[in-house]
């Protein structure tokens, strides 16, 4: 016969508290804290700690494996030539109009920038680098400057300037990526600095005749780990003072130079500006912040292609960026524990947010209305300085913005405050 349990013996018994806490027991969350909709973008985070090292886009273990087996692969194979472009030197050719499309969008939108900040004015405080998008600047208490314990964190506004609303950190400009890919601290003075998606831009096949960069029509060797190039080895001392010339001849010869120059030529022909097109017809604001918006749309998603072949590297704890396969030895870095690295930056792979800074401002519904006030700001979005000031200007709100600028919330009047729960 069965036992039949009486109610003590039921309360007697004791639950199973380590099933109930572990962490493969799926806990229900609330409605609404879950979205399945990929567009949706919520208020980027506030601005780390500057002791905390910036997040890592490919995990250290997978970093550690992967140097492991690259270790293995000299070892097996000590003498090897470098067959995956730009690894060994060359361009790849499909990004190579992609890179021409990035350059002449950044001129585009630096240049309709510079139209839209002379009709909608930008404030810039004076002690931290928060920005405003109107002609009055919020009252939100988010300044971390000098003396802002004193000024209860209120921001000191003044006249903001085109970079501020587009921030590009500067690189060092390496005229062999792969022969020379460092700058050691004693040519700092000497290498000159240009923005970081300029450099990008150069390296990935763009050519300017004031930042000359080395061409190869052939692969490099790696000897044990160490780059060797051939090529340059056949070449005299005479031809090694003009090497940038020389190089472009024999490319522009080939039929993979054909290519280059062809697609030079139609992004440079072919591809309209809709900024000149303003200009000549059209003097609407809106047509040069719509112009506007679609080139920085357009640089970001080709910067994008572009990070995926070349590399470019970020400082773990300060926004130095330098675009190439190795970070420079420049002791530059005033961060957290640079005493331990001798003023060394701490490298790690960067991301688009490192190359060209978003900038988050609020959003200002009502231009014309009061400042955005601190007590509110819950109920405010936030969007990229530059999105922001086309909008203003007249553009239509981007769809992978909507939500983050929170179009749908509408925020209580200040005297309404204390009656919202």
């Amino acid at each position: 016969m069965h036992k039949i349990l009486k109610p003590q013996h039921l309360l007697s018994k004791k639950p199973n508290l380590t099933h109930f806490f572990s962490s493969k027991t799926p806990i229900p969350l609330p409605y609404g804290t879950e979205t399945n909709d990929p567009s949706y973008k919520d208020i980027p985070k506030p601005v780390r700690d500057k002791s905390e090292r910036k997040p890592y886009v490919t995990p250290m273990k997978v970093l550690i494996k992967r140097a492991k087996e690259e270790k293995e692969a000299r070892k097996l194979k000590p003498c090897r030539m470098l067959e995956n472009p730009p690894d060994n030197g060359l361009l790849v050719p499909q990004l190579v109009p992609v890179a021409y499309q990035v350059y002449e969008a950044r001129e585009v939108l630096l240049s309709g920038i510079s139209k839209l900040v002379k009709v909608i004015p930008v404030q810039k405080c004076r002690f931290c680098h928060e920005l405003h998008i109107g002609h009055v600047g919020h009252e939100i208490r988010t300044c971390t400057g000098p003396g802002s314990g004193m000024r209860s964190s209120t921001h000191v506004w003044r006249k903001g300037r085109v970079h501020d609303v587009v921030f590009s950190p500067k690189s060092y400009h390496l005229y062999d990526r792969v022969g020379k890919p460092r700058v050691v601290h004693d040519e700092s003075r000497r290498v000159p600095r240009i923005p970081a998606i300029v450099e990008l831009c150069i390296q990935a096949g763009v050519d300017l005749e004031k930042h000359p960069t080395k061409r190869r029509t052939k692969p490099v060797y790696s000897i044990e780990g160490r780059i060797v190039d051939f090529e340059q080895a056949k070449e005299s001392d005479e031809n090694e003072h003009n090497l940038h010339d020389e190089n472009l001849d024999p490319l522009m010869g080939s039929d993979l130079g054909t290519k280059f120059d062809e697609a030079r030529n139609f992004i440079v022909d072919k591809e309209t500006d809709p900024l000149e097109e303003s200009q000549e017809g059209v003097t609407d604001l809106r047509e040069i912040s719509i112009g506007t918006m679609e080139s920085w749309f357009k640089m970001i998603s080709g910067a994008k292609k572009i990070m995926e072949k070349y590399g470019v590297l970020t400082c773990g704890y300060c926004p130095e960026v330098q675009v190439g396969p190795k970070g420079h030895k420049v002791r530059m870095c005033k961060a957290t524990k640079h005493q331990h690295r001798d003023g060394l930056h701490a490298w790690q792979e960067a991301t688009i947010d490192d190359l060209v800074a978003p900038n988050y401002v609020w959003h200002v519904r009502d231009t014309n209305g009061l400042p955005l006030d601190n007590k509110l700001k819950r109920y405010y979005g936030k969007a990229p300085a530059v999105v922001e000031l086309c909008v203003q200007a007249g553009a239509p709100v981007p769809d992978q913005y909507r939500s983050m600028m929170r179009l749908d919330v509408v925020p209580p009047d200040r005297d309404e405050v204390d009656l919202v729960a």
